[in-house]
């Protein structure tokens, strides 16, 4: 049979018989990849194999929404409270999520220990396709994962996958990972956009139309997104990234979709030799090591989802050797680091045009809400002036264009999570803040305008 060219766009999977620059459906800029396609050989209509191939899904008549069938979300916990509350309280019975990060991360290792805790519960099967069963029994060796209810299963083939899934009918499939499964049907090489998406279709019909949890891994490009077809996170119920320097001790699961919960919770872990260990304090966490009596250093009290988490802001200015001064923000979003340099210069007269910024926020954490905004402009006032911020102090609020510090949400949990950790006096807004009951041993201090935050760091001259 011949086989016909089609250039097929990474992203969005847009498909057009030969390339271009520019996909017209998602914008995207040299995204187009060839594929190989010819009409696959006809097969019966009622056959089973076909159903799972093309991954349907069951259907029913239409009815009105108000007769609709209701039930609530059948959930099983990992084992892992962190993993939990990123989940939106545990993984959901016939759901299925798309866990991704960087290689090396520990991905394979979390899931593993996952497998481990749920096949006490329930029948698991995890589908390796990128390692032997002896690379597997040694990393459960390691890990002390050990259950009779435990399957592992290193195949790629997904009519295969799927019929070891008929005949063993586990509670839970893994498949690590997505990008080297591949259907027979599809004609195209493995790891391809078309490849992935039918892989992950057909593994959904099986999740939907058995009640099985399917957790699937996911590979990442050299952009930090997940490789292979956009479609692919629509396809699936939650994506959770695993993110973390190869080089640290820390990892952190973030939610950016969850069709059972909020997508604005983080979990955060730690490598040890026995595997990933859960972090129930990640405060203490991030302010180990903190430096006393240093400038350029401040500390926030930042939510992640309805966790309030203390976290160290550190900043940097050196005398610039360049005509351009340089900007650099690790943690922190560049462009807000350039707003928030513009309202110091313009509304408190500090000169930053001669020196190169630096901003770091200390453990890999990423602050990307708007009450982050005054603490950051406190630790650049500090590093300009070569002040340092009280060690017991935290500051938090928003920062507007003229100098103003606007109100914040959650703003008890904040007070709260400081008194906790031992702070003695804490920044905050004065515009819509009501305190229903102040922790003993804090001090609050309101403030209206940025031009408040001078006091703390006089001229040294004055």
């Amino acid at each position: 049979m011949k086989s016909k060219s089609v250039y097929v766009c990474t992203k969005c999977d847009y498909q057009y018989p030969k390339p271009l620059g520019r996909c017209p459906q998602c914008g995207a800029f040299g995204s187009f990849v060839e594929e190989k396609y010819e009409e696959p050989a006809p097969e019966k209509t009622g056959s089973a194999s076909a159903a799972r191939r093309r991954g349907a899904v069951r259907s029913e008549a239409a009815m009105r929404i108000d007769d609709a069938p209701t039930e609530d979300s059948v959930r099983s916990g990992t084992g892992y409270a962190e993993l939990d509350r990123v989940l939106g309280g545990g993984l959901v019975l016939g759901s299925v999520v798309l866990l991704s990060g960087e290689p090396g991360i520990g991905k394979s290792t979390l899931l593993l220990q996952i497998c481990g805790v749920l096949s006490k519960t329930r029948r698991v099967l995890y589908v390796s396709g990128e390692e032997s069963s002896a690379q597997l029994r040694l990393r459960a060796k390691r890990l002390k994962v050990k259950s009779d209810e435990l399957y592992i299963f290193t195949e790629t083939d997904m009519d295969r996958i799927l019929s070891e899934c008929e005949r063993l009918k586990p509670d839970v499939v893994v498949a690590d990972s997505i990008q080297t499964l591949y259907c027979p049907t599809t004609p195209s090489s493995q790891g391809s956009v078309s490849q992935v998406r039918d892989s992950a279709q057909a593994l959904g019909a099986l999740a939907k139309n058995y009640g099985i949890s399917v957790i699937l891994v996911g590979h990442v490009n050299k952009e930090g997104g997940i490789a292979g077809p956009k479609v692919l996170e629509h396809m699936v119920d939650a994506v959770l990234y695993f993110e973390g320097e190869r080089n640290q001790n820390f990892r952190i699961i973030r939610a950016v979709k969850n069709r059972y919960g909020a997508t604005n919770e983080i979990g955060v872990f730690e490598m040890t030799d026995h595997g990933l260990e859960e972090v129930e304090n990640p405060s203490a966490m991030l302010l180990s090591g903190r430096p006393k009596g240093v400038s350029g250093s401040c500390t926030v009290c930042c939510m992640e989802g309805t966790r309030p988490i203390i976290a160290e802001i550190q900043a940097l200015t050196v005398k610039t050797s360049f005509p351009s001064p340089k900007r650099t923000a690790d943690g922190f979003d560049y462009s807000r680091l350039y707003l928030l340099i513009a309202v110091l210069e313009k509304r408190l007269g500090l000169k930053f045009s001669d020196y190169d910024v630096y901003l770091n926020v200390v453990g890999g954490l990423r602050l990307d809400e708007p009450a982050c905004d005054l603490a950051v402009a406190a630790a650049l006032i500090s590093a300009l002036r070569d002040i340092p911020v009280p060690y017991d102090l935290v500051v938090v609020g928003e920062l507007g264009l003229a100098g103003e510090v606007r109100g914040i949400t959650n703003l008890n949990s904040r007070v709260r999570e400081a008194a906790r950790l031992g702070f003695s006096s804490i920044i905050i807004p004065k515009r819509g803040t009501d305190i229903a009951s102040l922790p003993d041993g804090i001090e609050v201090k309101p403030i209206r305008g940025i031009y408040e935050l001078l006091p703390l760091f006089p001229k040294k001259d004055e």
